[in-house]
């Protein structure tokens, strides 16, 4: 599958928090961190999962405004083979967008999307499983954003509308 070159996360780094001491681990892949990610309530992570680590190491990351963190819901299945959840932060960081990349290069923004692409590609319908392709996008950690961010700015305004109004 040859991913065409405008298609690109707008994920930066994957990282994962261990369940025993909170501290933030960079995962190496976004295949790692998918498949920590799909098994997380029944397989918590834990800093010892990771070769030559341990919860009395420092954080390898710190939750902090350095980046705008988005955090990612426990246990949605790894990407069916020869496919790729793509994570897309819009311009004006007013949410994140949720793509999968198909086998044939084309990409798909919802199940009935991915339903279709079964339909007219039935040699796939063994390998793949609507309910393998999860939709939801990650929440954007409101704190991680600068103050001074259009995004931020725009959320004021909101809210400041929402108490005059009410």
């Amino acid at each position: 599958m040859e991913k065409p070159a405008n298609l690109k996360d707008s994920i930066g780094a994957y990282a994962v928090q261990c369940f025993r001491c909170f501290k933030w681990r960079l995962i190496p892949t976004k295949e790692d961190f998918e498949a920590i990610r799909e098994h997380f309530t029944e397989d918590p992570w834990h800093c010892a999962k990771m070769p030559n680590n341990s919860c009395d190491k420092p954080a390898d990351i710190e939750y902090d405004t350095t980046r705008i963190w988005v955090i990612d819901r426990p246990n949605i299945p790894k990407a069916p083979a020869n496919t790729e959840r793509l994570v897309m932060m819009r311009k004006d960081l007013s949410k994140m967008d949720i793509y999968y990349l198909m086998p044939n290069g084309k990409r798909v923004r919802g199940t009935n999307d991915v339903a279709k692409f079964l339909q007219s590609h039935p040699q796939y319908k063994k390998r793949m499983s609507i309910s393998k392709f999860c939709f939801v996008s990650p929440k954007i950690a409101e704190e991680t954003v600068a103050e001074d961010c259009e995004w931020r700015l725009g959320l004021g305004n909101k809210k400041q509308k929402m108490k005059n109004s009410g």
